[in-house]
């Protein structure tokens, strides 16, 4: 059997390999790893010389990749975070869409679009990628600060603003035929009945769905099956969404969306998250792979004029709109910067509208290269706009006159602690994982008079861990720049207690290479193959008995001479 009878092996083979391909030289560039998603779905597309992938079965793919964004969109929808900085973050993010909304529909008038296609294309540029944007906050360590919470609250709302989008793009085909009160009064009756069907869903979803999937949740849960856990997120999160298609007639990412949410209600949400991760990142990844393939990069050449002008509404314009907004409601510079530049790019909801409009025939084949020309360009180039903030910024504060027309003040917190209140603290124990033996110690370590900054993956998990009033933060405990963001410089010990032996030697060398005196403290439950595992990497304390494992760890540290 040759290659070409298996386009759904030959897709997703070469898709995955050139994603990681590129992704891995886009990390090793410092550039965010969705560029090199697209750049490998372009080498694979139609475009391009060489294989070119099937385009239906990417286009399928793509479809499961959508689904899964949106379900982690409402899973990890949080109304606390948004009602902390609703007062910035709700009309800011409205005001700036409608701004970038306008502007792309005014210049795409210039450009003799209809009004439906310049709606949409504006629309287009004016929603940030949530997964660029929280990597950028997560690489200058800003995640933990006011400042980044804003930004997030922000985003939150732009993404409830594009779900809602999705579901009234069809809306927009039928602008064009109005010519007359009748295809006016057909319009508004085909409005009004999406609107119905929408209403009926979300009822049953608030209704039934909030109910049922968290029972349905935790009684997989209790069969205590790994397998099976996995397999009903799965389920859920494409089951719904199809069925919400097909009964409601809504679209697939309002299903997946609402179903998130209903899940996010169970007290499981955080094992749920956990499983439907690398689903999500898979099939999102050969969503981003599909979107490169539809991208004819010619655009750059034949419109380079439009393809400037789509950049210069999501780096300058929506990012000057975002930025005045943030100064009129009166919040310090360094907040307007960080949201101006973190806004500064396109991403995934943006590829979603393109590609729905070029279905629909909304927007012209030439529209969406435009867009995804912007893209590529805005999220290679984001990194250079947190760097121009920050220089922005230490260019206010040396120059008074200017500075004195703004408010200098900074209320970063945990990542950006004053050395004076670090020394302040008697001793500060780096913890790494938060499970069950995790939550033991902090549940207990009060009691050793010690100061604990715990490092997990989960965002959920650190967002519950800072609320009982811990210092937690979102990061890869293996790499030293987590290990800095963590103060490990000041601190006494590292404790490691998750279950994976290779991620826990990999840790403990980080650490050593960037402290080699830190005492360290490892888990060590690992299978019996693994038992040499910490041989070659030296500990302080090895710790097997897991009913004991929390009380000899605290007794450990208590016995520190520090």
């Amino acid at each position: 059997m040759v290659l070409h009878d298996m386009p759904l092996l030959t897709t997703v083979a070469l898709g995955l390999s050139g994603a990681f391909i590129c992704g891995l030289i886009a990390h090793k560039m410092r550039l965010p790893p969705i560029v090199g998603y697209l750049i490998a779905g372009i080498l694979i597309g139609p475009f391009t010389p060489g294989y070119v992938a099937d385009a239906k079965v990417a286009e399928q793919l793509s479809e499961i990749g959508i689904v899964l964004l949106m379900f982690g969109v409402g899973l990890h929808f949080s109304i606390k975070d948004l009602m902390d900085v609703r007062k910035i973050a709700l009309p800011g993010a409205i005001v700036q869409i409608a701004t970038a909304t306008t502007m792309g529909a005014l210049i795409a008038h210039y450009w003799g679009w209809p009004l439906q296609s310049g709606l949409l294309f504006g629309l287009a540029c004016s929603v940030a990628s949530t997964v660029v944007l929280l990597r950028s906050l997560e690489d200058h360590h800003l995640m933990q600060t006011s400042n980044g919470r804003i930004a997030i609250g922000w985003l939150i709302v732009e993404d409830l603003v594009m779900v809602l989008a999705l579901v009234f793009v069809p809306s927009l085909a039928a602008i064009g035929t109005t010519e007359n009160q009748e295809s006016l009064k057909d319009l508004i009756e085909t409005v009004g009945f999406s609107l119905l069907k929408i209403s009926l869903f979300v009822i049953f979803m608030l209704v039934i769905g909030n109910r049922v999937l968290p029972w349905v949740v935790n009684m997989v849960a209790s069969t205590r099956s790994r397998e099976l856990f996995t397999l009903a997120v799965f389920a859920i999160a494409v089951g719904v969404a199809f069925g919400a298609g097909k009964i409601f007639g809504v679209s697939l990412a309002l299903g997946a969306f609402f179903s998130g949410m209903m899940i996010r209600e169970s007290h499981l949400s955080q094992e749920v998250a956990e499983r439907a991760l690398p689903f999500q990142d898979a099939f999102a990844v050969l969503f981003f792979v599909s979107v490169g393939m539809l991208f004819n990069p010619s655009i750059m050449i034949s419109h380079p004029i439009e393809v400037l002008a789509c950049v210069l509404i999501i780096m300058v314009g929506k990012s000057a709109a975002a930025f005045l907004i943030v100064m009129l409601f009166k919040y310090p510079l360094k907040t307007g910067l960080l949201v101006s530049a973190g806004l500064a790019q396109i991403g995934e909801f943006s590829f979603i509208l393109v590609t729905l409009g070029v279905s629909l025939d909304i927007l012209p084949t030439t529209g969406r290269d435009i867009v995804l020309a912007g893209a590529l360009i805005t999220i290679t180039l984001n990194p250079i706009t947190f760097l121009g903030s920050r220089l922005i910024y230490e260019f206010c504060e040396k120059h008074k006159k200017i500075g004195n027309f703004f408010d200098m003040s900074d209320e970063d917190d945990l990542a950006h602690l004053r050395v004076e209140e670090i020394e302040d603290l008697r001793r500060t124990v780096i913890l790494v994982g938060a499970g069950q033996v995790g939550g033991y110690i902090c549940d207990h370590v009060e009691t050793q008079r010690t100061e604990l900054v715990i490092i997990e993956t989960n965002r959920q998990r650190v967002e519950a861990l800072r609320q009982q009033g811990y210092h937690a933060l979102v990061g890869d405990a293996g790499t030293p720049e987590t290990l800095r963001e963590a103060m490990i410089e000041k601190a006494k010990a590292l404790i490691v207690v998750i279950p994976d032996s290779f991620e826990a030697v990999r840790i403990v060398d980080a650490a050593k290479s960037v402290r080699p005196d830190i005492k360290i403290i490892v888990v060590d439950r690992y299978h019996n193959h693994d038992e040499e595992v910490f041989e070659r990497h030296p500990v302080d304390l090895k710790v097997k008995s897991y009913e004991e494992v929390g009380r000899r760890i605290l007794t450990y540290i208590d016995d520190m001479k520090i």
